[in-house]
């Protein structure tokens, strides 16, 4: 063979079979999403020239108080016509939240939640050989490397595994001590643990529907279970010694920067249902939360190993940003 054209080859088979490596990257970050409601939140987001959109839960309200499934159905079929057409040519992460899942508040107990599975991975195209379409949860692991960075990204199920939420007599959710409770369910922990042990990452990137860290609210939060929490914080730590590992979380309707020791939680809601005006506070919040129609940015800088998280507001003004180390 001509040996100009034998290196020709080489380098051809070299050039695709490498690692896909990326330039520096920009995630749009954001949930809370009603079909129903108008969406002019995406031409911010377009301007900011995204290079992946990650979905935190209540992508669509389809939920009923039976937990039937008809407008959940109708509610995906008016979302896709929502969505921009823009945001199709772009990688898409999701998970899920209770008002895609399809019962508000809802846990293990809820007995379509099967089909609300088959019915979140048809609408975001999610491929039949992808581990999801072969069992129970929507939790996945995402790993990319943007200019010689390990990027990984782990979404969590907060649904289909959770124990039933304990309520006190106010109506508020109280801490449920039971040792057996739990957010993930058994078959998720492990497989979160064998993620995080077998992983070679320099950043991680955790996406959990409800909040880690706050504490004070009311609401659905890890706090509600409060030994599930501990474990999960203790195994981040753990694993933080040689990596860099951030929470991104949905759910609230009201967006904030959280922090425990040198754990970063990122909270990004709502796109377009907005949160009270009342004001929250929480001894793990940075400084105040955004109840206004937002989104949030997560923006990698290899070159100088950091990522810079910010809260945009509908028309991409900057309302708080945060800057994390790469270690």
């Amino acid at each position: 063979m001509n040996k100009s054209l034998c290196l020709h080859i080489i380098y051809f088979v070299l050039l695709v079979t490498a690692p896909n490596e990326l330039k520096a990257y920009k995630f749009g970050l954001g949930s809370c999403l009603h079909q129903d409601q108008d969406q002019p939140i995406w031409d911010a987001i377009d301007r900011e020239s995204v290079d992946s959109f990650i979905f935190l839960g209540d992508n669509v309200y389809g939920d009923t108080r039976s937990g039937k499934l008809d407008r959940m159905e109708q509610a995906y079929k008016k979302q896709k016509l929502n969505l921009p057409s823009w945001l199709s040519a772009k990688e898409i992460l999701t998970i899920w939240d209770d008002h895609d899942y399809g019962l508000n508040d809802g846990g293990s107990d809820y007995p379509n939640k099967a089909a609300a599975q088959t019915l979140f991975m048809d609408f975001w195209d999610i491929p039949a050989n992808d581990s999801r379409r072969q069992r129970e949860g929507i939790y996945f692991n995402h790993l990319q490397v943007i200019e010689g960075l390990k990027v990984q990204v782990i979404g969590l199920d907060t649904r289909y595994f959770r124990s039933k939420l304990t309520k006190g007599n106010s109506g508020a959710y109280q801490p449920n001590q039971d040792p057996l409770a739990t957010v993930l369910g058994a078959n998720q922990w492990l497989w979160l643990e064998q993620t995080l042990q077998s992983s070679s990452a320099d950043l991680i990137i955790l996406l959990s529907s409800i909040q880690i860290l706050a504490t004070n609210h009311r609401y659905e939060k890890w706090a509600n279970f409060p030994l599930e929490r501990l474990r999960l914080l203790e195994f981040i730590e753990q694993h933080s010694k040689s990596k860099t590992i951030i929470a991104i979380s949905g759910d609230r309707h009201r967006s904030g920067i959280y922090q425990y020791n040198n754990f970063i939680e990122f909270t990004a809601s709502g796109l377009n249902k907005a949160g009270s005006k009342n004001n929250e506070s929480d001894p793990l919040l940075l400084t105040q939360t955004y109840p206004e129609n937002n989104f949030g940015l997560l923006d990698i800088n290899p070159r100088t190993k950091e990522l810079r998280l910010s809260i945009q507001d509908v028309n991409g003004l900057e309302l708080e940003s945060v800057m994390v180390p790469i270690k």
